[in-house]
This record gives C-alpha cells, sequence and structure tokens, in this order.
C-alpha cells in the first residue's frame, strides 16, 4: 500500500514521489513490472485502471503486424518441423477452409465474433471440427510466445447443422461374399481379402514388405506405413515408422490371409518379368501398381468402386463404401464370433479399449436377429 508525501495511503501499487508527481506501478501480462505517472491521484488511477485494462485486451505485443497467414507459416515452419508432409498437407487443407476469411487480418483482431463469423460459413460440422482444431493449436503456440494473451479460438462453435452422425458402412457376410466373388481377378483382389482377415489400415498395406511377412509362422509383423503427398505436380511417397508403439504389432495369419499372399507373391513376380522396375526403397513392396510403383489409396478406391458398380449392373442394390470399411468389417466379425476385446485392441493397433469398442465394433441387422433368437430360445 502506497503513501502521499504527508502519509496519507493512496492504494496498491500508488505513491508519490518527492518532486509531487504521482506514480502507479502493476506487473503486466509478462511478469514485467510497468510504472504510470500523473500529476494528480485522480489521474493516476485512471490511467492504472486503462493500463491494467488495455494488458488484459491485448493480444499481441511482439508484432502487432503479424497476420494469421504469416503466423500460420511460422507455425508450420516451427511447431511443426518434425511432422510427416502427408501430415503438413492436412493442415494446410484444413486451413485453406478458414483462409480467405480469416488469414488476412491481424492476430490483434481476431476476436471471437470474428472467427464465429468465418466458421459459420463452412459446410459441414466435421469441416468446422478440424478447422477449429488447427487453429486452436495456431494460437496456443502463439500464446506461448507471447503474440497472444488468450486464445478465444477455444471457444469457437462448431456444432451448427446439428447433422446425424452416420452410421459406420459394416459389410454382411453376405455383402462380404458378394464383393469378394465380384472383385476375383481384379488387380487389387488380395488386397481387399488381406484387408478383410487382419484389419490392416491402407497405409499399413501399402507399406507392407516381404520381409514383414512370416509364412512360416503364419504372421505379419506391422512396422510401418506408407505416406505420400503432391509436390510440383508429382507424387512422392515417404516410408514411416507406425505413428504409436500400439501400431507396430504382430498378427497371426489366417488360411485366406496366407492364400492371398501367396498369390500376391507370383503377381508381383509377373509385374518384375515384365521389365517393370522400381526404385531401390520400394523394391520389396508387396502391394504396388501395374507400373511396380508404390500403390496409392486412390487406385484402391478406384478398383472398389468398378467392383461395386458391376454388383449394382447386376441388378443388386449394394451401397458403396471405402477401404477403411473392410477394417470396421474385420472387427465386427471378430466380435461377433467372440474374440476378446482387448485381443482385438492389439491387433487393431489401438491405444485404447474404448476407441476399439466405441468406433470399430458395429452390430449389424444379421447379428440383431441372431441375438434376439438366442434371446426367444433362453426365454422360452
Amino acid at each position: 500500500m502506497g503513501k502521499s508525501l504527508n502519509g496519507k495511503e493512496l492504494g496498491t501499487g500508488i505513491s508519490q514521489r518527492n518532486d509531487g508527481l504521482y506514480q502507479a506501478r502493476f506487473i503486466n501480462r509478462f511478469g514485467k513490472r510497468q510504472t504510470i505517472y500523473a500529476k494528480t491521484l485522480s489521474e493516476v488511477r485512471h490511467k492504472l485502471r486503462t493500463e491494467q485494462c488495455n494488458d488484459e485486451k491485448a493480444v499481441n505485443v511482439v508484432d502487432r503486424s503479424m497476420t494469421l497467414d504469416k503466423w500460420f507459416d511460422i507455425w508450420l515452419d516451427t511447431c511443426k518441423k518434425n511432422c510427416r508432409n502427408s501430415t503438413k498437407g492436412s493442415y494446410v487443407t484444413h486451413y485453406k477452409r478458414i483462409q480467405e476469411e480469416l488469414g488476412w487480418r491481424k492476430l490483434t483482431s481476431l476476436n471471437l465474433i470474428v472467427m464465429q463469423e468465418a466458421f459459420n460459413k463452412l459446410k459441414t460440422d466435421n469441416a468446422r471440427k478440424n478447422s477449429k482444431k488447427i487453429l486452436v493449436d495456431m494460437l496456443n503456440k502463439a500464446v506461448d510466445t507471447d503474440l497472444l494473451v488468450k486464445n478465444v479460438a477455444k471457444q469457437i462453435n462448431t456444432v451448427i447443422s446439428k447433422e446425424e452422425k452416420k452410421e459406420r458402412r459394416v459389410l454382411t457376410l453376405k455383402e462380404t461374399d458378394l464383393f469378394l466373388k465380384q472383385a476375383k481377378g481384379t488387380f487389387y483382389e488380395n488386397l481387399f481379402i488381406l484387408a478383410l482377415e487382419t484389419g490392416l489400415r491402407v497405409g499399413e498395406l501399402s507399406a507392407l514388405q516381404w520381409e514383414d511377412i512370416d509364412l512360416k509362422n503364419k504372421v505379419i509383423h506391422v512396422r510401418h506405413t506408407l505416406c505420400y503427398f503432391s509436390r510440383n505436380g508429382k507424387y512422392v511417397f515417404e516410408m514411416h515408422d507406425t505413428k504409436t508403439n500400439n501400431g507396430k504389432r504382430a498378427i497371426p495369419l489366417t488360411v485366406k490371409a496366407i492364400n492371398s499372399l501367396e498369390c500376391q507373391k507370383l503377381q508381383k513376380q509377373k509385374i518384375i518379368l515384365k521389365g517393370k522396375t522400381a526404385k531401390e526403397e520400394f523394391q520389396n513392396l508387396v502391394f504396388v501398381t501395374k507400373n511396380n510403383q508404390p500403390t496409392q489409396q486412390f487406385l484402391i478406391n478406384q478398383c472398389m468402386q468398378l467392383v461395386i458398380q458391376n454388383i449394382n449392373k447386376a441388378g443388386i442394390d449394394f451401397a458403396p463404401f471405402t477401404l477403411h470399411t473392410l477394417r470396421h468389417t474385420f472387427a465386427t466379425r471378430a466380435i461377433e464370433c467372440g474374440m476378446n476385446p482387448k485381443t482385438l485392441q492389439k491387433l487393431l493397433g489401438h491405444g485404447t479399449l474404448q476407441m476399439t469398442m466405441d468406433l470399430y465394433c458395429h452390430v449389424t441387422e444379421d447379428t440383431l436377429f441372431l441375438e434376439m433368437e438366442k434371446f426367444e430360445k433362453r426365454c422360452s
């Protein structure tokens, strides 16, 4: 508590100097002492309140000209320097959705209303969710580097359209048999079978090398994932370790999986005999294109959609799905067959059991009828 020259108490941080001037001191948001001077007590109190208020509201003291675009480039190059190029590409995609509305703005002008208006213009809740995740992380780092005092992006509302959450597509036993029957003889038939028999992710399937497969002991060792991104109009492929330690795992092989791998080995040999060469680091890949290059998800999806189109042409209503659907189908079949959920978690490479059960295990219509039949027999 400071005092005047005649000993009167003036309030916290306020005092009177020997020359008669009043001074007020407070600790700003950076932990530094800030001093204010005035000729009168009322004036210094007013200045103190104003400066403290401005200090709380201030969002940028390092570079007041810093725009969100400029900060995104810094954030991507420094904070995300060690991320995979494919991951950086997804950050760019999510940021571009809000770039036109917010990129040109200075960080000092980014308030909740401005940001919410930009997010309201996005088409889906999922787009809002992904872009918010990027923006929150960007502004968190801005707070850490003293560019911002508070990250108001955390308060952005992403649930606007109230879209109904779609149930993940899972193939029934009948649909699985129909799909595989129609896929017989296609270029990626063996990949489809292996996906259904192991639940491998598309990146893990694409990264499989023959040294990862032990046919003698009937096991696959999952060690890598294949990522790719576009650079100057060309696809660049990178082999990475799995994202987490849980991703590194051994998966026992079924008879169907072994047969598909043996067929794939023959197919790969035929490609090589045609004189199709691959880069040294990709020579041992299990699944490749017809030109012996690393495969890409859109090529697999093209083959898959062609199979589905042929089924529909035959007069059978068959809804489209993606390669990831086969992973969900594997998980659902495993639970239906009575597999221990912890075992399934290990096979899928999940960090938590909750993820396995909530996101990958589905109740199909066939299961509903079977369970009700069991219920009826027990109760009759």
